[in-house]
């Protein structure tokens, strides 16, 4: 399999071993071995998940530095919809894209114009497809996920591009034009909530290379664009986008956007995985299109974002309020729809993670020696053991990563079993010195 980048990494100084993460991973890809925890890279989707969950804070996620636009000759950012959210004192939005192209950037390109592309597109693609439900393709933890543990279900993703790649796109092409510029001297940038973004730049999702350049946590950029704020108001004269692409950050803002009624939006990872469970067992299939977003609340509850998911939202779905249906992208998403600006190139690969041998023969052992040890642990699925549940400890002993013993009710039967046989053997011993 390829090496596959990952944006979030483990600092193991600061790890305690509590098992905390290996809860709450939906794709069990941590283990806590040696009393420090283990992320299974194979396994891992970005999500962010044991970033919110750890206590200690050992778990962190890897983006690109202001400073590396510098790279680039010309720098354009991408703000997400849910950097809006961030800002209390915020009056306009055109004052955060103002304070953007002061930080350095050449230009400013609102990744939520990229989204009202997409959701054209997306509108198109259903009226054309007998699939359903068709499933999103904008958030990439979710795409991972179906390609761990849904595979028979990468055929109802979606083929159009995240709105941060459409974004991308167009930006540097009318940069370009405009400016009388070589492409490849542009470098577009994009202020990321998640980690999961930063994965699929650098490890690409139905394309052989990312138009996006870089990614840089709202984080990072959250002082400096909070001073930026500060004063009067600043004008940003650009095209801007509508309620509809803004909407985004918010669950349910993509359904909203593609106008589709009976379409169903589900946001938090957890509650993700039960959703894909049903439409894997056909139970969704009366829904035209299912939008699954990794963070709770959507894309404004991601673990890189400032101000709580909540407050976020609330403040979106103000801004949209001010801002209204109308955008300069009418009539311009539609043309760049038919120029297949939004479209996949590649179809989405499934992931055999969860293969146990590449012989068929061995693999079909393992399962049964799995099976029959799932039978002998207890099932309390308590996580003691470093594992989340008997079953995944059952296949890490299986792969020779750990034993029978890790359980601690079997250790615990182990040493009464012993401690039995020692006091026997102790009674035996003081009966032969009694009968000398």
């Amino acid at each position: 399999m390829e090496k596959y980048f990952h944006s979030v990494t483990l600092d193991k100084e600061k790890c305690s071993g509590c098992t905390n993460c290996i809860k709450r991973c939906p794709t069990e890809a941590i283990r806590v071995q040696q009393g420090k925890a283990k992320i299974l890279a194979e396994r891992c989707i970005d999500c962010g998940e044991c970033i919110r969950v750890c206590p200690y804070h050992a778990k962190s996620a890897v983006t690109d530095s202001l400073s590396s636009i510098n790279n680039f000759k010309y720098k354009i950012a991408l703000p997400a919809p849910a950097l809006y959210g961030q800002f209390k004192a915020l009056g306009k939005v055109e004052s955060l894209l103002a304070g953007l192209k002061m930080m350095g950037f050449d230009d400013v390109y609102e990744v939520a114009k990229g989204a009202e592309i997409c959701s054209a597109a997306i509108a198109k693609r259903i009226q054309q497809s007998d699939t359903k439900p068709l499933i999103s393709s904008a958030c990439p933890a979710v795409v991972r996920l179906i390609q761990v543990r849904f595979p028979d279900l990468i055929d109802n993703i979606v083929d159009v591009d995240a709105p941060m790649e459409v974004a991308a796109k167009v930006a540097k092409k009318e940069f370009a034009e405009k400016n009388h510029v070589d492409i490849s001297d542009i470098g577009a940038y994009f202020i990321t909530p998640c980690p999961a973004k930063m994965t699929s730049i650098k490890t690409p999702l139905g394309k052989e290379k990312s138009d996006v350049d870089g990614a840089i946590s709202m984080l990072e950029i959250y002082g400096l664009l909070a001073g930026q704020l500060k004063g009067e108001a600043k004008e940003f004269k650009e095209e801007r986008a509508g309620s509809r692409g803004v909407g985004w950050a918010n669950s349910g803002g993509e359904v909203a956007a593609v106008g589709n009624k009976n379409a169903l939006a589900v946001d938090g990872i957890a509650n993700v995985l039960k959703a894909l469970e049903d439409i894997e067992n056909d139970k969704l299939k009366e829904i035209d299109f299912f939008e699954g977003l990794a963070c709770t609340g959507g894309c404004v509850g991601g673990p890189l974002v400032f101000e709580s998911a909540f407050v976020a939202n609330s403040r979106i779905k103000r801004i949209c309020d001010m801002l209204g249906t109308a955008s300069d992208m009418d009539g311009k998403a539609e043309a760049y729809v038919e120029d297949g600006m939004a479209s996949l190139k590649e179809t989405v690969q499934p992931l055999d993670v969860l293969k146990l041998d590449d012989n068929r023969v061995v693999a079909m052992q393992k399962v049964q020696q799995i099976e029959e040890l799932v039978e002998r642990l207890p099932g309390l699925d308590c996580g003691s053991c470093g594992s989340p549940t008997c079953r995944s400890l059952a296949e890490d002993i299986v792969r020779g990563n750990a034993n029978e013993l890790d359980c601690i009710f079997i250790l615990k039967e182990k040493v009464r079993f012993l401690a039995e046989e020692m006091v026997d053997l102790a009674s035996k011993e003081s009966k032969e010195q009694k009968d000398i």
